[in-house]
């Protein structure tokens, strides 16, 4: 039998909940929740009579319609409801005709009254109250939107007194009545969450996880909080197999906010909500990433407080017709903690192990201009320290305030081994290179803030006023490749002259005479001598001459062990969701809320030149700002018609912007030195021009949708079917649906399955952004830009305008339940036609630059390669997620395994080549699984994990091996093996409310495979796409103290 976890109760109870919002249904698991707060004619007091009584309701109340039977309730109740649906209609119509009388004159009756409210004093409608006679029959009341019940007519005698609410515990109480009188039982319940209970992916009311006609994880405020890290994304990678991130190193913006892949899809392909509302997209397109999310532009998770999170709901299946774009790997929805009273607050510090498992750091002895060797970045063992909390409060005398925060910071980390061209310039005499030149490891993360509030209240008329709010700001730095002071052209890379490579030498007046009459042509001033480099040496009297000669100099001579810019960004994000919810008196729900988030990324870089300005280029720059601003406004309707037909509908407007903001003028301009083959722009990530790059591009789109939902009273079936039809104002109109079922073969064992189709719509940043960073191609460093895929130059390769992906998605699971254990496994399939992705790079041509010249995109000679949007591939997703869990007393033991595989078709091999296959085929293990052990004693707990991660093919290391001709292209490079590690976290409570945790992530101190070509070519001792990062084992402390809840 399907086990009711919320209390003790009757075996033969049927439970019902009054209507409430569109996307909560009925009362929601946590203390204080506003979705359920109703008046008091809503939920009826109802008399589940034995044979021959009277079912009574009060003047005014709504029919059975207007309420919805616990999914959650034994299957054998349901089958009887099912059942005798019939005969007890017209039983009770029987029994009015001739009954009817006599029952109301009767004046010995006992009564039984009573108050339910939570442990804080809150009101709590549409519990449902049991009383039990001695014989065993049973009656069945609710409570109003008063917190008040009452049973009425009742035979003298004694009586068991029940109350049920899924997520609330309350001790049944016995009470004796006699002829005419009436005796009180009031409850107060507390928070007792036992079953998992998800409202992402339906639109009727919430089910438990196994119930689901689709797969969802639910992870809930446990899981996040035993683990060593605060940053909500990595926890989520911890503890759900199919959900991937990275460090990012060296990898522009991306650093800043890190793209995140759902079932190896890329991080728009995931649509992220917070309480069921759609999360505002980050500003960053991920220009530089791990292959598969490069181009993406997804929202950013990492500024949600793990400790603001009541639990996290992962559907993994397509939900495009039921949310619209992006939904297309899944839906992830992070439900607020909504608790009117109590608290925590937890204060963690820890450090990896290991400093620098490679060269000794140092940060070189030349101190030389405005650069300084700056050390971010360098050693240390990256402590990190965080202090977070959570407080609930009212809100009047039906409303709660949740509020959240979380502080901290994070040092960098270095996981490099020194360049063996850097090497050997330290070993020809020149000590002011870095050691280790160049950096890979974690960022330098600064005043990491995250703000969260959650709130709501219920008015008399039975509205609810609900919303939550968001402000998140950090600092992000991290590092860039090294500008060897020999080869890095465009700065100190001259001529061949004799045979010798030379630096690169300005002259003065002919920069001066360029800037009077626009060309070099014509010059007969004094000339600059070569400075040839003879054995990792410059000529001593070459260098020499040039630094005398007032006309002439070398940026050599101003930074002579070259310098490596770091880069990096200060990142707001803002949001505000509110809205109204509110009911009928024919059964009707509505639900109106605006939507409304922001977030902005201002760009810095420093430690790097604008070689083009001359000897005295400044050394720190400020690019500009991405920004991003989404509004949503929905209407929301849901009705039960029957009691097992639900149906839905709402329309929505959003409108979404993109901003490019222009840079400060040194870090785009293009000075008086270009002419003489100096770049321009700040080296390493160019500024945006306010006449050219900079602006703002913007898009809306209303959509119409509704569902239906069929639910076997008996238990036994599920069915649901959806439908989308949404407008753009640039790509035109698509439609999608979705039809789902369940089917229980029995009490313990059920399938299920999904079809449905669904689409992305591409950014406005990615149709309309232009932008220039560096990248390591083909053994040296190299600007690549991206323009916009309806630009001439792209046009003519392959580009246009761009089409939104078109996906069809199929799943098909089986789930076991039976006592403690529990069981699903599910298979998987998406294609996705058309999908949005930034091409190969493509060498740029003469024709091709005076072209984007004459588009007035003057940095055209700044790039050799390019790259553009395109929609010119398919891909095949498939797998298999397995999930088992099992109770034993106070111990619990999980296994999760999921199995992903990505397959390209449908390729235009002039714009995708073989490379970027590779890339979005293997960049990510097919592989990952995780099994977990947590048990509780009285006086300690301990949570163990031991999480897998598949063969990975890293790109950039595949390339390079090509490059050095190790291998003869760079997709025959040999993937990295897969890896196992140990979680371990001990907690030890001590006083009333606190807690002392030790732990450590990656116990054993595994690392990735070593790359054995990093020394040879920019000095990634790892792989710099692992799956679990490359840092070895973090050790952490954790204490924690929570009060009133």
């Amino acid at each position: 039998m399907r086990r009711n976890r919320a209390t003790a109760a009757s075996p033969t109870k049927m439970v019902c909940y009054p209507i409430n919002a569109v996307t909560t249904g009925p009362p929601r698991l946590t203390t204080g929740t506003m979705g359920v707060m109703l008046p008091a004619q809503v939920c009826p007091t109802v008399r589940y009579p034995k044979a021959g009584q009277v079912k009574r309701r009060h003047a005014g109340e709504i029919v059975d319609r207007g309420f919805w039977f616990d999914p959650h309730r034994p299957v054998r109740e349901r089958r009887n409801v099912m059942y005798h649906s019939l005969r007890r209609a017209l039983a009770v119509a029987l029994a009015v005709a001739l009954f009817a009388p006599g029952v109301a004159s009767a004046q010995d009756e006992a009564s039984i009254t009573g108050t339910v409210t939570d442990a804080t004093g809150l009101i709590l409608p549409g519990v449902t109250v049991e009383a039990r006679d001695d014989a065993g029959n049973t009656q069945v009341t609710f409570t109003d939107g008063t917190g008040q019940y009452s049973f009425t007519g009742l035979a003298p005698g004694t009586y068991e007194v029940t109350f049920v609410l899924p997520g609330f515990n309350a001790p049944a109480q016995t009470v004796q009545v006699s002829d005419g009188t009436t005796a009180t039982a009031s409850a107060e319940m507390e928070v007792g969450l036992e079953e998992r209970v998800v409202v992402v992916g339906t639109r009727a009311q919430p089910r438990s996880v196994t119930e689901s006609p689709v797969p969802v994880d639910v992870i809930q405020t446990g899981d996040f909080v035993s683990q060593g890290t605060t940053d909500l994304a990595n926890q989520l990678r911890t503890v759900v197999p199919s959900f991937n991130i990275n460090i990012q190193p060296i990898s522009d913006a991306a650093t800043i906010v890190r793209p995140a892949n759902l079932r190896n899809l890329a991080p728009d392909h995931t649509l992220i909500l917070v309480n069921g509302k759609r999360r505002h997209r980050a500003a960053v397109i991920t220009w530089l990433g791990n292959g598969i999310a490069d181009g993406s532009q997804g929202p950013d998770i990492s500024v949600i407080p793990a400790i603001a999170i009541r639990q996290a709901e992962v559907l993994r299946d397509g939900a495009a017709a039921q949310y619209g774009s992006d939904a297309i790997a899944g839906v992830m929805n992070f439900q607020l903690k909504d608790a009117r009273q109590g608290g925590s607050l937890e204060y963690r510090t820890g450090a990896y192990r290991d400093a620098n498992p490679g060269d000794t750091s140092t940060c070189g002895s030349g101190v030389i201009g405005d650069i300084q060797h700056s050390c971010n970045g360098i050693g240390g063992h990256g402590r990190a320290y965080s202090v977070a909390g959570n407080a609930g409060l009212p809100l009047g005398p039906n409303g709660f305030l949740n509020l959240s925060f979380e502080y901290g910071n994070a040092n960098p980390t270095n996981r490099s081994i020194q360049r063996n061209g850097a090497a050997g310039i330290i070993n020809a005499g020149n000590d002011n290179v870095r050691n280790p030149a160049q950096v890979w490891g974690s960022p330098l993360i600064e005043d990491d803030l995250k703000l969260f509030g959650n709130f709501g209240s219920l008015f008399e008329n039975g509205l609810q006023f609900y919303g939550h709010t968001n402000y998140a700001s950090r600092k992000v730095t991290g590092g860039f490749y090294f500008r060897n002071p020999h080869t890095r052209s465009g700065v100190f890379r001259g001529p061949v002259v004799d045979g010798m490579p030379s630096l690169l030498v300005g002259n003065v007046g002919l920069a001066e005479y360029n800037r009077m009459h626009g060309t070099n042509d014509g010059y007969m001033g004094p000339s600059c001598p070569a400075i040839p480099i003879v054995g990792n040496v410059p000529d001593a009297g070459a260098l020499a001459a040039v630094e005398a000669d007032p006309n002439c100099f070398t940026l050599y001579s101003r930074f002579p062990g070259g310098f490596t810019p770091q880069f990096g960004g200060n990142m707001i994000d803002y949001s505000l969701v509110t809205g109204l919810r509110g009911f009928t008196s024919t059964g009707l729900n509505w639900d109106a809320s605006v939507n409304i988030g922001s977030t902005e990324v201002d760009q810095f870089i420093f430690d790097t030149v604008n070689a083009s300005l001359g000897y005295d280029t400044p050394t720190s720059f400020q690019p500009g700002i991405y920004g991003q601003d989404d509004v949503n406004l929905n209407f929301d309707i849901s009705m039960p018609v029957t009691d097992i037909v639900n149906f839905a509908a709402g329309a929505e407007w959003r409108n979404e912007q993109f901003t490019i903001g222009a840079g400060g003028e040194p870090s785009w301009r293009i000075g008086p030195y270009a002419a003489q083959g100096f770049s321009s722009g700040s080296n390493g990530f160019n500024g945006y021009r306010a006449d050219t790059t900079a602006g703002q591009w913007s898009r809306s789109n209303i959509a119409v949708y509704g569902d239906l939902e069929f639910n076997d009273p008996g238990g036994r079936w599920t069915f649901g079917t959806a439908v989308r039809l949404e407008d753009f104002e640039d790509f035109g109109t698509t439609t999608n649906g979705k039809v789902s079922t369940r089917y229980a073969l029995n009490e313990a064992f059920s399938l299920r399955a999904a079809v449905s189709t669904g689409f992305r719509a591409p950014t406005p940043g990615q149709q309309n952004a232009f932008n220039v960073t560096t990248a390591f191609i083909g053994g040296e460093l190299t600007n690549q830009g991206v323009v916009p895929a309806t630009s001439a130059v792209a046009v003519a390769r392959g580009g246009g305008q761009l089409q939104p992906e078109k996906s069809r998605n199929y799943s098909a699971g089986a789930v076991v339940e039976q006592g403690p254990f529990t069981f699903t496994a599910d298979f998987f399939r998406i294609d996705i036609d058309d999908r949005v992705a930034l091409t190969q790079e493509i060498s740029l041509s003469e024709d091709e630059i005076v072209t984007l010249l004459a588009e007035g995109i003057p940095e055209a000679r700044n790039f050799p390669v390019f790259r553009f949007f395109v929609n010119d591939f398919s891909t095949t997703t498939q797998g298999v997620d397995v999930i088992s869990t099992l109770g034993l007393g106070s111990t619990t033991v999980s296994a999760v395994f999921n199995y992903t595989d990505t397959e390209l078709k449908n390729i235009r091999s002039s714009v995708i080549d073989e490379f970027r296959i590779a890339t979005l085929e293997q960049g990510l293990p097919n592989t990952r699984w995780n099994f977990s052990v947590n048990h509780a004693a009285d006086r300690w707990r301990l949570t163990t994990r031991v999480s897998y991660y598949g063969s990975y093919w890293d790109s950039e290391d595949g390339r390079n091996a090509a490059d050095l001709g190790e291998v003869s292209l760079p997709w025959l490079y040999a993937p990295y093996s897969g890896k196992a590690l140990l979680d371990v976290e001990l907690g030890i409570p001590f006083g009333a409310g606190a807690e002392l945790a030790i732990g450590a992530e990656n116990l054993l101190n595994a690392y990735p495979d070593v790359n054995p070509w990093g020394a040879h070519t920019v000095g990634n001792q790892y792989g710099q796409f692992s799956p679990f990062g490359f840092n070895g084992a973090y050790y952490y402390t954790r204490v924690s103290y929570g009060w009133g809840g």
